[in-house]
């Protein structure tokens, strides 16, 4: 199983060693020369576009020229499959993410039918099928019309309504577990402003979640040493290397940085951070708020999401990701962890610091370098179909081992901190 990308910074921590602080430097790098551009130099994980030699016609070429073009899909009647001025926000169906059985150069194109007037089509609206007599149907075949696309979205404005077939159209083609578009609309990255590429020679990014529309929760070792006016944070993206999306992403400034003042940039105890925007994100249907926990809440689900642009592999060979990534991971209990940890290069004197929780520990199932801050999420036993946060990725030993759990700042020890911190500044955030 390739080993999936996620947003995390990973830091092997060696129990007792001197110079602890210079091997989570080596492993994060010097933030004076983070990039401000994170999806700048990024290895594309999906195939070339076929060549010429290839016996698919394609869109437009041809025959097929002044008939047919290639659009985004959202500018294709789902019906008529024609181009039409305003895109369609469903009924569009599936899109497979990877290049090959498609007349056009992106997955996000799709050949589409040129009407004689262009400028005036219309979408269409679809008819209701005919009705059905039972005693003519046929039985020996049917054909089952593509999955709902959209996840229905409550008429007002909730926390935590994860986006589980996505918007638009449900993807297809991804075998390296590709989110789906707009599934986790709280997930943010945050990138620095001003980027020189004759100074700025090394990629940094992390992730981040909105737990108000103005408001990020990130790690601490992704903001303690820039100054606020060099990061911005970006919500609603998905595929890092195209705007073919229908709704595009936002991005936002950053008008104050809040870090937990017992922070440990040595072990990364109390690794949290609140950053507070300029102006709040505009609500759509691919950017939205997670909950959060109770105070001292524990979660023993074993259906947590991770999600991130991070590498599928620990170290120099790993690629960081194009399209957005989750993985599934089981909670592991306090005891557990601790023991398990000890069973790493942190020794058996090793205790783990009440401002951690685990997760994960199964083989080729972990979160990778470059996304430190990214949300743990995990369903809410109270209300089936919502999400609270319970990690914030912090640090590992190395990536996807086997019986070994990622670590996370616990978010629900937090709790109270970032109530207090937020309730100066009038702004709530929703607990279920």
């Amino acid at each position: 199983m390739k080993l999936l990308s996620l947003l995390i910074f990973t830091v092997g921590i060696v129990y007792g060693q001197d110079d602890l602080e210079k091997a989570i430097s080596d492993i994060y790098g010097d933030s004076k020369n983070v990039s401000r551009n994170p999806f700048e130099n990024l290895v594309e994980v999906t195939s070339p576009p076929p060549g010429s030699i290839t016996a698919l016609e394609r869109c437009g070429e041809g025959s097929d020229e002044g008939i047919h073009m290639c659009v985004e899909y959202f500018r294709c009647d789902g019906v008529t499959k024609m181009i039409i001025k305003e895109g369609r926000t469903d009924g569009f169906g599936l899109i497979d993410i990877r290049f090959g059985q498609n007349s056009c150069d992106h997955p996000l194109d799709v050949c589409c039918g040129i009407p004689r007037d262009p400028g005036t089509r219309e979408p269409s609206v679809s008819p209701s099928p005919p009705p059905v007599n039972p005693s003519t149907a046929s039985t020996t075949s049917t054909t089952s019309a593509p999955p709902t696309p959209v996840t229905p979205r409550p008429s007002s404005v909730q926390c935590g309504i994860r986006n589980n077939n996505g918007i638009d159209f449900k993807i297809t083609g991804d075998k390296d577990n590709e989110a789906e578009y707009g599934e986790f609309p709280w997930m943010v990255a945050i990138l620095k402003t001003n980027y020189n590429p004759s100074v700025d020679k090394t990629l940094a990014i992390c992730g981040g979640s909105l737990i108000a529309l103005n408001v990020v929760l990130t790690g601490a070792h992704c903001v303690a040493k820039l100054n606020t006016a060099e990061y911005k944070v970006r919500a609603g993206e998905w595929d890092t290397q195209t705007e073919k999306e229908r709704l595009p992403y936002q991005e936002r400034t950053v008008s104050q940085v809040i870090i937990h003042s017992d922070f440990n940039p040595q072990v990364l105890t109390n690794n949290v951070a609140l950053l507070i925007l300029s102006s709040p994100f505009d609500q759509a249907d691919h950017i939205g708020t997670i909950c959060l926990p109770r105070q001292n809440e524990v979660s023993s689900s074993r259906n947590c999401l991770a999600s991130g642009w991070g590498k599928d592999i620990f170290g120099k060979e790993g690629n960081f990701q194009v399209i957005l990534k989750k993985i599934e991971l089981p909670m592991v209990e306090r005891t557990a962890c601790q023991q398990a940890l000890r069973k790493t290069r942190l020794g058996p004197e090793f205790n783990l610091h009440r401002s951690f929780v685990c997760a994960g520990g199964e083989a080729g199932k972990d979160t990778c370098t470059g996304d430190g801050g990214s949300p743990l999420v995990c369903p809410d036993p109270r209300i089936p179909g919502r999400y609270v946060q319970t990690g914030v990725v912090s640090w590992g030993i190395g990536c996807g081992e086997e019986n070994i759990p990622g670590v996370y700042a616990n978010v629900a020890y937090f709790r109270n901190w970032v109530d207090d911190k937020l309730a100066g500044l009038n702004i709530k955030v929703d607990t279920l």
